[in-house]
């Protein structure tokens, strides 16, 4: 599983929300839930997976953070989608501005 499928899930972001503030054990995590503790523990499980949460055990615990690195990562990947994305419809307005412009009165805003 990756980021962005980890990520898909609601349940699964706000547990990225809760964990990024401070490490927080997964009993912690479920108070915040309705769903049962095996269901939050298989969220906990594929958010570990793909690299977006670190788990640390201490004693019969499992603490859980968030691993900023991965997220850091999609994040420069969803920047540069958006950079593209904006460069591309900047280029589609300036094509309909000029095909606007070239256009005789009568044909202006037929389709």
């Amino acid at each position: 599983m990756d980021v962005f499928e980890a990520l898909g899930a609601p349940h699964r972001r706000r547990i990225v929300e809760l964990v990024s503030s401070e490490e927080r054990t997964a009993g912690e995590i479920a108070a915040h839930f309705d769903i049962s503790r095996p269901g939050v523990s298989q969220h906990l499980t594929a958010l570990v997976s793909a690299g977006v949460l670190i788990v640390r055990r201490t004693g019969r615990e499992r603490r859980y953070s968030l691993h900023a690195d991965a997220l850091a990562e999609a994040g420069s990947w969803l920047e540069a989608q958006r950079v593209r994305w904006n460069d591309a419809l900047d280029r589609l307005e300036r094509e309909i501005a000029a095909e606007d412009l070239g256009a005789a009165p009568d044909q202006r805003g037929t389709p």
